[in-house]
């Protein structure tokens, strides 16, 4: 049971709206406490905001996070099994010492198939341990560094906690740096998505007649353009000799020019609907200019909505990504991706041999739902004022 502030200025006993320690300046507090307060109760919103920001830390550093090089490949383990980090007495140097290994691997030869398979050798242990030193690198791509979170304290020696690929390439380290395209992909995307929608938007609703006929019905046309051929159209249209980057930042410019009219809708049915209060009047009488009054006085008035809006649109941009490097006419080797690293598991033989390929598809499902979870959150907190 808390005390609470009722809008009459009395208080009252409640279960679950606003405590006194927040309502204390309820009535004179901003919108964007308001807000806050709001998006405090809702606690899987904020459970997820703590996801997505240590997704995001993974990708900053990711080169500090991976074990190993994400295109360093070994044939000797290809599609070797995951390992298991273990806590128990390691032999170091003929000293028995308290700490993490994992098992190494042994051959053997399926006799159904004659395939060579690895199986987990329990007396071979392996020594490893946290700041290990490493092949020199650039943190975030420009900061020298040598050390690794974790690995083996020999070098050379294997370390697949998640598993290696056909061509025996660390799945941890490779997932690791595929957040880094697809979770940058999604906010580069949302961004040039949300200029295209807050300006065409805008323009649309503020100015009406023609220049909103147009505006829409360009919305329509594109909007009734089936999605998966229109990106398969675009994307095929992508030189093969293209530099990896200018590939990425085509694939971003193409997921943005299709999804960026949702957004535009919005934005033009709230400047249609506030283009005629009071505070746009008394902006235009004060002498403000269209741009002024668009920016400084429209736009700020629902940034709340604009927040959330873009916060559920991160996720679709992931996926469509996804889709299109799964698909083959998205991103395509060496950049790593989570789409990219995905393509592994097209073969079904390959994802019964190695079911470890799906891991990338896992990580997807996190982002996805955790940017959807923020997003509800926010959404709901746009409105403090409702029930």
């Amino acid at each position: 049971m808390t005390t609470t502030i009722n809008p009459d200025g009395g208080t009252a006993l409640s279960d679950d709206v606003v405590p006194i320690a927040d309502a204390r300046g309820a009535e004179v507090a901003g919108q964007w406490r308001l807000m806050w307060w709001k998006f405090r109760q809702h606690k899987l919103a904020m459970a997820s905001g703590v996801v997505v920001l240590l997704l995001y830390l993974v990708a900053i550093f990711a080169e500090f996070l991976a074990p190993v090089d994400p295109n360093a490949f070994n044939p000797r383990y290809t599609y070797a099994p995951p390992q298991e980090l273990r806590m128990s007495f390691v032999d170091q140097n003929g000293d028995r010492q308290w700490g993490l290994h994992v098992n190494g691997y042994r051959s053997e030869i399926d006799r159904e198939t004659f395939r060579r398979t690895f199986v987990l050798d329990d007396e071979d242990r392996i020594p490893v341990g946290f700041f290990v030193r490493s092949e020199p690198y650039l943190l975030a791509g420009f900061i020298p560094a040598s050390i690794k979170l974790i690995g083996p304290k020999e070098a050379g020696q294997p370390f697949y906690i998640l598993g290696a690929d056909r061509l025996g390439r660390d799945m941890l380290s490779r997932v690791i740096h595929g957040a880094r395209v697809s979770l940058s992909i999604g906010l580069v995307g949302v961004f040039l998505s949300l200029f295209l929608g807050v300006v065409l938007g805008g323009i649309s609703g503020y100015y009406g007649g023609l220049v909103d006929t147009v505006i829409q019905r360009l919305i329509e046309f594109i909007r009734s353009i089936p999605t998966i051929p229109l990106w398969m159209g675009l994307a095929a249209a992508i030189p093969l000799t293209l530099h990896p980057l200018m590939v990425y930042l085509i694939i971003t410019a193409i997921v943005s020019l299709v999804g960026w009219t949702d957004l535009g809708r919005e934005v033009r049915g709230r400047f249609l609907s506030i283009k005629d209060e009071d505070f746009v009047a008394a902006a235009r009488l004060d002498g403000a200019s269209e741009g002024r009054i668009i920016l400084r006085h429209m736009t700020p008035s629902f940034l709340s909505h604009i927040i959330a809006t873009v916060t559920l649109a991160i996720p679709t941009m992931i996926l469509a990504e996804t889709a299109l490097s799964f698909l083959g006419i998205g991103l395509r080797p060496p950049v790593v991706s989570w789409g990219v690293l995905l393509q592994e598991a097209q073969n079904v033989r390959s994802v019964v041999t190695a079911p470890w390929l799906m891991w990338p598809g896992a990580a997807v499902v996190v982002a996805v739902l955790s940017f959807n979870f923020l997003g509800d959150g926010l959404r709901d907190a746009a409105d403090p004022y409702a029930s």
